[in-house]
């Protein structure tokens, strides 16, 4: 039976889960598995890797280190900026997600971690940086 290997249109399914069993994505629910190119980019690199050498019909767990994942909490994409730079119109709270621009005017997801009288503490982080990640998977077809 063939395997899949770099270059191969894939599809998976997947739940891929915390180390404390709390699940944060599964393409069960959707019923369509996930397609994507081996190799080409469009997966982090554990989950790439650990399709790598998979046959159809094959499942398997894996355990996807932070470095191999989204990477570990950088604390230069953490920021705080003074209450003054917050438009007036947002009210924000902790744990709410909003969009900043960089300098070439694309949309910056961040998270609001902490608010006080004078500032607020924003994360730019993806919020699964510093994670293990589990993921079960099961290889549907090689295109």
């Amino acid at each position: 039976m063939a395997q899949a290997k770099s270059g191969d249109t894939v599809k998976v399914h997947y739940t891929g889960r915390l180390q404390d069993g709390t699940t944060f994505d599964s393409s069960i629910p959707r019923q369509e598995p996930l397609e994507f190119t081996l190799g080409g980019g469009q997966m982090i690199k554990g989950f790439d890797a650990a399709v790598h050498g998979m046959e159809t019909g094959q499942s398997k767990t894996v355990e996807i280190p932070a470095a191999e994942a989204y990477g570990t909490v950088r604390e230069d994409m953490i920021m705080t900026l003074d209450r003054q730079q917050v438009p007036p119109d947002i009210n924000p709270e902790v744990g709410q997600q909003l969009a900043m621009q960089d300098q070439n005017g694309r949309q910056i997801p961040v998270v609001v971690t902490d608010i006080n009288d004078s500032s607020i503490t924003l994360d730019a982080n993806h919020p699964l940086a510093g994670k293990d990640l589990i993921f079960e998977i099961q290889l549907v077809e090689i295109v």
